[in-house]
């Protein structure tokens, strides 16, 4: 069955992400070295995290709400305001980041559109990424943009409902196994992996994929011959 969608990640795959949240991490980790060390306090965060993705879903805002009660809690609630208030000027000052391309991105977007729909599958927060796909200045390559509150089999099944389209006609392409490539292959679609050289703990995954569906390729330049042919 030929492909009709191609649908893209957004963070780490279109744009730099995670660097960003690693350069906070380590800042917010330093100013409260008095509290615990270094590693601890990134565990905390992380910890944190984990606790709140069902209360506040992925994205900034979530993050800045994480290091403030981190904050809080690895300091007995004794923490000064001042730290408090750069945690969150930390977070503001993660919502107005430059977008950054990665390498060979839009020449790609310029030549598949002119072959499949392509469609922008994300996670996160609703206003960061549009603010973000906005600054990018790839937002007239989508036929359709999805920011999901998770990446679970159920959230494909209703994106490829919506497009009308087959699974076996839906391609995924990310970043992440546990959330781009994983569920696309269960319900039947077909899943290409470029790794980011960071990758957030949340989505990392041990397990192996075989699947004649998938594919794991360096670059977007790497399944260009493939997909155009």
């Amino acid at each position: 069955m030929p492909l009709k969608v191609i649908a893209f990640d957004a963070d780490d795959t279109l744009w730099v992400n995670e660097p960003y949240f690693r350069e906070t991490e380590e800042k917010f980790c330093s100013l409260l070295e008095d509290y615990l060390p270094h590693h601890s306090i990134s565990q905390e965060l992380f910890k944190t995290e984990m606790q709140n993705l069902a209360l506040y879903g992925y994205g900034v805002k979530g993050f800045m709400l994480s290091m403030i009660e981190t904050a809080m809690r690895v300091s007995n609630n004794t923490v000064p305001q001042s730290i408090i208030e750069k945690a969150i000027q930390y977070g503001k000052d993660l919502l107005g980041k430059p977008i950054e391309l990665l390498d060979g991105m839009e020449e790609a977007l310029h030549l598949l559109k002119k072959k499949y729909r392509l469609v922008v599958a994300t996670k996160g927060d609703l206003l960061d990424q549009e603010r973000k796909l906005k600054k990018s200045g790839l937002e007239h390559y989508f036929h359709h943009i999805e920011i999901m509150s998770d990446k679970q089999e159920a959230d494909y099944d209703k994106l490829i409902r919506h497009l009308d389209i087959d699974p076996g006609e839906f391609l995924m392409i990310g970043n992440s196994l546990k959330s781009d490539v994983m569920p696309v292959l269960a319900i039947g679609g077909h899943a290409v992996h470029i790794p980011y050289h960071i990758t957030w703990a949340h989505e990392k995954t041990e397990q192996t994929i075989e699947h004649i569906n998938f594919r794991r390729a360096e670059t977007i330049k790497d399944i260009l011959p493939d997909l155009l042919s």
